[in-house]
């Protein structure tokens, strides 16, 4: 008898582990990490032939262009969340940008911009009516806020109340708001911004600097900068969405509509009120990304937004783990998503691919990003039943 059980142990054991093997797979799969794990694999393997890729300088470009990303895509988190979209960010962001410049601006050029509708009645070339008042960058940002809260007030109304559905009602505002942003500078830029305004999106709270003592004071900020104001705020705001959706009512009755919105009504859950707030807040999260992208560039640019921009902030949602039919996202997955998707197109560019080609595998990955997010949900599915 023992040899056959000895026989009958060896034969099983290989089984076991290719079982144990395939639940583990099955785990790592299924975990809130995973797009995290996705990550560092995709690192390991271009870092060998991308050698610039872990570059100090180059993960802090990565870090700059993550930040601003991160807060507009939490705000598409939420509208996605209950099974709705909003396309009109990109505008906002540019219509946004444009107030706040045209507000705050210490000076203008005629030249540029007396052909433009605000000249002479909001802009002059002493600048926007808040130059040189106390407080004027935070009457500005204020400005830029209650206009963003405008445009998510009349989208959700729209889509709550008039029962239009979010794709078609954001599209519209999506073109509208951003020929209204050309309109008004006449496709000009608005620069001469405050110092303190364009610290927002460039300013350093802590920095090491390292190398030669006649190493350009620029060319060391830009390697070696460990805390930035983008990074603060937009970890403020990711910790905020993050307990919004979690740890609220509110959130709860986010992901109840995202799951059955009807059911949600009978359930008591003020629907209308919470999808004209969501889609408020997502406009304000485009304001709040619109601060740091006109910072960064020193000038408010009714441009900004456009492109496949909107396919960055639903793509790095989506790849999260976020659903397109609701009733499932996490502020987490969003994060991972955005590092995600700012790596991938920080390789493609150090890969010298065109913008074309950058555009087409983006398109792959978001696509194979909700075809896993299928198979995962019907995994889970298996897994409860």
């Amino acid at each position: 008898m023992m040899p056959n059980n000895r026989k009958d142990i060896m034969t099983r054991t290989p089984d076991r582990i290719l079982r144990s093997l395939g639940t583990r797979a099955t785990d790592v799969f299924l975990s809130d990490y995973f797009v995290l794990y996705m990550t560092l694999a995709y690192v390991a393997v271009l870092a060998p032939f991308l050698p610039v890729l872990l570059t100090p300088g180059n993960l802090v470009n990565v870090l700059s262009n993550m930040w601003p990303l991160l807060i507009v895509a939490i705000g598409q988190t939420f509208v996605l969340a209950i099974a709705g979209i909003d396309l009109s960010q990109g505008s906002t962001i540019a219509l946004t940008s444009v107030v706040g410049a045209m507000l705050i601006a210490t000076t203008a050029n005629p030249a540029n911009l007396d052909l433009a509708p605000i000249w002479g009645v909001v802009l002059t070339e002493s600048g926007g009516p808040l130059a040189g008042l106390p407080g004027n960058v935070a009457m500005g940002i204020v400005a830029m806020l209650i206009v963003a809260g405008l445009v998510g007030l009349l989208n959700g109304a729209s889509i709550a109340i008039l029962n239009m559905p979010a794709f078609m009602v954001t599209l519209v505002s999506m073109i509208t708001i951003s020929a209204f942003a050309i309109w008004l500078t006449q496709s000009e830029n608005v620069a001469n911004l405050p110092k303190s305004y364009i610290a927002l999106g460039k300013g350093d709270i802590v920095s090491v600097y390292f190398g030669a003592k006649d190493e350009s004071k620029i060319a060391r900020k830009v390697i070696y900068s460990l805390i930035t104001y983008p990074m603060v705020i937009a970890v403020s705001v990711a910790v905020f969405a993050h307990i919004l959706l979690s740890r609220t009512v509110f959130g709860r009755h986010v992901m109840a509509i995202g799951i059955n919105r009807k059911a949600a009504e009978i359930s008591g859950v003020p629907v209308r009120r919470v999808i004209i707030l969501v889609f408020v807040l997502s406009a304000i999260c485009a304001a709040i990304g619109s601060i740091l992208y006109s910072a960064r560039l020193e000038a408010g640019r009714p441009s900004l937004g456009e492109g496949a921009f909107l396919l960055d902030v639903i793509g790095a949602a989506v790849i999260g783990g976020t659903s397109l039919f609701g009733g499932k996202a996490k502020i987490v997955w969003t994060f991972f998503g955005v590092l995600f998707f700012v790596l991938l197109s920080n390789t493609l560019n150090l890969m010298n691919l065109s913008s074309f080609q950058v555009d087409m595998v983006k398109g792959g990955v978001i696509l194979a990003a909700a075809s896993l997010d299928v198979l995962r949900t019907r995994l889970l599915r298996a897994r409860t039943r």
